[in-house]
């Protein structure tokens, strides 16, 4: 019944391996044909090529760029792209002023939004609104005024921002030229001539009141009712921070106490407003909206690129190009090549080291390869991940991983063998012992790998992450492939007789029991030991030979009385 037992219990471990299986097949089954998936892994930027983006930035006259701004814009980028899906793209900085960006294949048009848009947000006070010119508008002629004449503001909202120069801008603005004005580059503390997003409507705005380094969130959504219940107009919601909520507070309060247009309040985005409502209430939980024509992959970027921050200047595509991978792809061969030798130098190894026994690890690492290939395709289908050359890295690195877990197995099993059990009893016990050990190494392995992956950045993380992933898949593959194969293979004749290829045979790892109720003599062996292999000889002692050593037993036992 015991040897029922266990057999069952490996057919189960086995089901349980063929299940997952099922699972990561049926799973890229569904990406390949329900959408654009594939049963290959999508590549990296160094294996497949890409496009290449150079972003210089748009600075005011006189206005420089600092280090610090940079590796700033560095990261918000780094953050947009990855949240896109995008994995493996690579961003950084050229020439002390520009910033590289590379993406693995084609981006879309919305990716190439999150990378390119500052996403300077600013809610300024509306102070003259009206409809922009459809026509080329000539320059409006400057009256000189008299720096006495001039009156200082009270508030972002004092009509007394409207200087003659700002007039005679407003004037003449052409919306359809707003790009190159610089108005996305405009002074915070000083009023700003701008347009609508669609360039429908130019206005004069006040200073800035609240801006978007304020914002601690950004989601998006459908816009709410007057009922409550969601309506087709899709929007964005923000949460500002401490500073941000009072902030807003104070202006709303304001602003609900002024006339006509004085009453709106523009959030602008990138120097052009994309929404000017009127404030109707003051809003004192720091929770705002933005509405206007919003479609949902429009609300989402925007989101996205105010809750990772604003890029702290402006940026503008200077060049966009296809990149190739031909040195990615020789320098995968030369790592393929070297993985397929480390892997001939396991197996030469392993059958020499273990005989036939090392036909087991040959079988298991070529299980735990498919297995990590079916992670790998179905994580690139499903997250969007990419193999790079740093990731196969990991993956070679994992045949050493998985190939030490088998040694500590199969040497857990020879001493047990040494120790005088039979081949079965041995297995049983080696396993308990062997899978604590194999645990807390690869509980080692796994914790350097997500600490790599947190703390590093770039093809780094790649490499930490297929280690992560195969260290994980080392643990499946001994589990329910590796101890069940081997409960199989104990119940066979040529493992359980200990044939000289089996790489069990007890007489040549010196075992303490000989069988048959026969020891051969321990020279280095402890009494622990040895009365292990007394109790196992007894168990495995026939009938006639019990009734033989209870007769020599009693016999000696006799001589002794006389």
């Amino acid at each position: 019944m015991a040897k029922r037992s266990v057999a069952r219990q490996a057919v189960r471990s086995l089901i349980w391996l063929v299940v997952i299986f099922a699972l990561l097949v049926g799973g890229n089954a569904l990406a390949v044909f329900g959408s654009a998936g594939s049963w290959v892994p999508k590549l990296a930027l160094d294996l497949q090529g890409g496009t290449q983006i150079i972003l210089e930035p748009r600075l005011a006259e006189g206005q420089s760029v600092s280090e610090e701004q940079l590796n700033q814009a560095v990261s918000i980028i780094r953050q947009r792209v990855d949240s896109s899906g995008v994995a493996e793209a690579e961003v950084t900085t050229q020439g002390g002023e520009n910033i590289v960006v590379g993406i693995p294949g084609e981006p879309d048009q919305a990716t190439l939004e999150r990378i390119r848009s500052s996403a300077k947000l600013e809610f300024r006070p509306v102070l003259i609104t009206g409809a922009a010119s459809t026509e080329p508008v000539e320059p409006v002629e400057v009256p000189e005024v008299d720096d006495q004449e001039r009156v200082e503001p009270t508030s972002a909202s004092d009509l007394a921002w409207i200087t003659p120069e700002i007039d005679a801008e407003y004037q003449s603005i052409n919306c359809f030229e707003l790009d190159t004005s610089g108005a996305n580059v405009a002074d915070p503390t000083l009023p700003l001539v701008t347009c609508s997003q669609d360039g429908f409507e130019r206005f004069i705005l006040g200073p800035v009141e609240v801006g978007g380094e304020s914002i601690a969130d950004a989601s998006s959504g459908l816009v709410p009712g007057p009922n409550g219940a969601p309506t087709n107009e899709w929007g964005v919601f923000i949460e500002f921070d401490a500073e941000g909520t009072t902030g807003f507070r104070q202006v709303t309060e304001r602003l609900i106490t002024l006339p006509g247009v004085q009453n709106q309040f523009a959030i602008v985005l990138d120097g052009r407003v994309i929404s000017a409502p009127r404030t109707l209430a003051a809003i004192t939980d720091g929770n705002p909206q933005i509405s206007g024509s919003f479609t949902q992959e429009s609300a989402a970027v925007l989101a996205d690129q105010l809750k990772f921050g604003a890029l702290p200047i402006g940026f503008q595509v200077q060049s966009s190009e296809t990149i190739s991978a031909t040195l990615g792809v020789s320098q995968l061969q030369s790592g393929l090549i070297a993985g397929l030798i480390g892997l001939i130098l396991v197996v030469i190894y392993s059958l020499f080291q273990y005989r036939l026994l090392g036909l087991v690890t040959v079988f298991s690492l070529s299980t735990a390869f498919i297995l990590s290939y079916f992670v790998i395709t179905y994580l690139s289908n499903a997250q969007g991940y990419r193999l790079s050359l740093a990731g196969v890295a990991g993956l070679i690195v994992a045949i050493g991983i998985t190939a030490d877990s088998f040694i500590v197995f199969f040497e857990r099993i020879r001493d047990e063998l040494r120790d005088g059990r039979m081949l079965e009893s041995a297995i049983q016990a080696a396993w308990k012992r062997a899978f604590r050990t194999i645990l807390a190494s690869d509980a080692v392995s796994f914790i350097a790998a997500v600490t790599l992956y947190l703390l590093a950045v770039g093809n780094v993380r790649g490499f930490a992450f297929t280690l992560g992933v195969t260290t994980i898949v080392d643990l499946i593959i001994v589990a329910l492939f590796t101890h069940p194969l081997m409960q199989l293979l104990g119940r066979t004749k040529f493992f359980a007789s200990g044939h000289p290829l089996s790489g069990l045979d007890p007489q040549a790892l010196g075992a303490v029991y000989r069988g048959r109720a026969r020891f051969r003599e321990p020279v280095a062996v402890d009494k622990t030991a040895r009365e292990r292999s007394r109790g196992e000889a007894k168990r495995r002692q026939t009938i006639a030979e019990r009734k033989a050593a209870e007769a020599e037993a009693a016999d000696r036992g006799a001589g002794r009385l006389k």
